[in-house]
């Protein structure tokens, strides 16, 4: 994700371009979350968060903010996680350099 809410915020879309998720066919549907399971277990691995926010948010008034292509989030939370930075001085605080830690998920995915 461009703009993650926590380090190891994963996005996964399928390769057709729609933004329906009643279009997905079986196929993509399965490839998606069978995918999410794989992401699921490398974040469990190298950063074991406490709980995730998974979902889809389907066109732009439901928060999407790229609606023309259909995209599933993953979040990890960890207890204690938001705190006043992004609330009273609009910044975001991330806890590791966002390239370290798309490393680190690169090289745990090719494990599994």
């Amino acid at each position: 994700n461009k703009y993650p809410y926590n380090n190891g915020h994963i996005m996964i879309a399928p390769y057709r371009h729609i933004n329906d998720i009643t279009a997905l066919t079986n196929e993509e549907y399965c490839e998606m979350f069978n995918l999410l399971k794989k992401v699921i277990k490398t974040l469990n691995n190298i950063m074991k968060p406490d709980g995730y926010n998974i979902g889809f948010n389907l066109g732009k008034t439901a928060g999407a903010g790229f609606d023309e292509h259909l995209h599933l989030h993953i979040v990890p939370r960890w207890n204690g996680d938001t705190n006043f930075m992004p609330v009273i001085a609009d910044v975001k605080v991330m806890p590791e350099y966002i390239e370290k830690t798309y490393q680190k998920i690169i090289e745990e995915i090719k494990k599994l």
